[in-house]
């Protein structure tokens, strides 16, 4: 499993650095997290092949996070057969962004696509100062479909906060609330159990050589060896290794409310939009420092923090800088957070890397 950065700016693109974009991908599946402005040019540069998208999440409908998601669906389209069916996630109001892009700009697909939404609840809307003034309509857009919509579900939180997303393929996925100006979510990924490791020896000392039998008692199924002797799976197996958990947080000024499901992560994935000293404007803005994350990743246990979503004030490590610059650069960032959770814990993700997890 690996997650591959297209963006890690916060705000906008610039020539040298895309708006929030993260691709997880397992085995040759990939899922999307954000569709930031020209994130489809991102993911023309990297190693993902756009055809290979088979689920896009949206943490929140700001537009450095999802203005770059009709375009991709275009250009997906272009190589892609009638019997896909892309599916994606995001909060209420993702429908009718999606639908009236692509209707007022004709855009036929050529593949069905379908959108689920997660309904807010009141905890994420009393964030927002101007919720229910607010004059856009969040519910679902009424007429009809888009000719390639699939209608979707409405998703709605259990009594602990959590969003029930999917499970297939030994894989779910959950979501839970953050704090940040607009509803904002985060995604847990979590593996299931994997078999323990099998004890080869013991098989063959019953008579049962390397092939299809070892496949199927590791899939949980007992086998008859050449004497007769039935081989049950906990004789032979060792204890199951735990799957692994990614946590990838949208937006946010406070994450303790996601905490319960993302104890344990392997990976978190935090923002860091400013640096510590200018925490009174990242809280008012709806965002994080690195000694915020680093709190989070130390409240969940992480195993590893990787940052991302920079302000623009701050320059990409390897950005080509004059004598007279004196912006600071992400590695203000990374050295803060690691001040809080460990050198060799962090890593500041950059445009196109790819982080394996292990």
């Amino acid at each position: 499993m690996e997650l591959h950065f297209m963006g890690t700016a916060s705000a906008y693109p610039t020539p040298v650095r895309g708006a929030s974009c993260i691709i997880f991908r397992r085995d040759s599946d990939c899922w999307m997290f954000d569709c930031g402005e020209g994130s489809q040019t991102q993911v023309m540069k990297s190693t993902i092949k756009p055809g290979k998208i088979s689920k896009i999440f949206i943490t929140h409908l700001h537009g450095d996070h999802v203005f770059g998601l009709p375009g991709l669906l275009c250009t997906i389209g272009q190589n892609s057969t009638p019997d896909r069916l892309l599916e994606i996630y995001g909060p209420q109001g993702l429908r009718k962004f999606l639908r009236v892009n692509l209707e007022l700009s004709r855009s036929m697909l050529g593949f069905d696509y379908v959108v689920h939404e997660l309904i807010p609840i009141r905890e994420q809307c009393n964030c927002v100062k101007d919720w229910e003034t607010w004059s856009v309509d969040h519910e679902a857009p009424r007429g009809p479909l888009h000719p390639y919509e699939k209608p979707g579900m409405s998703i709605s939180a259990d009594k602990q906060g959590v969003w029930h997303l999917l499970e297939e393929s030994g894989v779910s996925v959950k979501a839970s609330w953050l704090t940040h100006r607009i509803p904002s979510f985060g995604f847990v990924i979590q593996q299931a159990s994997q078999p323990g490791r099998l004890n080869v020896d013991v098989l063959k000392a019953k008579g049962i050589l390397p092939g299809p039998l070892y496949a199927k008692i590791k899939r949980g199924e007992a086998i008859t060896a050449p004497s007769g002797e039935l081989v049950k799976p906990e004789d032979v197996l060792g204890p199951d290794k735990p799957g692994k958990k990614v946590v990838i947080l949208g937006d946010t000024s406070n994450s303790d409310s996601i905490a319960s499901i993302a104890q344990g992560a392997d990976v978190l994935v935090h923002e860091t939009t400013l640096e510590n000293d200018m925490v009174e404007n990242a809280i008012e803005k709806g965002h994080s420092t690195p000694a915020m994350a680093a709190a989070f990743a130390n409240m969940i246990g992480a195993r590893h923090l990787i940052i991302t979503h920079f302000s623009q004030r701050y320059r990409p490590v390897n950005a080509e800088i004059t004598d007279d610059c004196e912006d600071p650069s992400v590695l203000t960032l990374l050295k803060e957070a690691q001040e809080g959770f460990g050198l060799e814990k962090v890593t500041a993700a950059f445009d196109l890397m790819s982080f394996t997890i292990r």
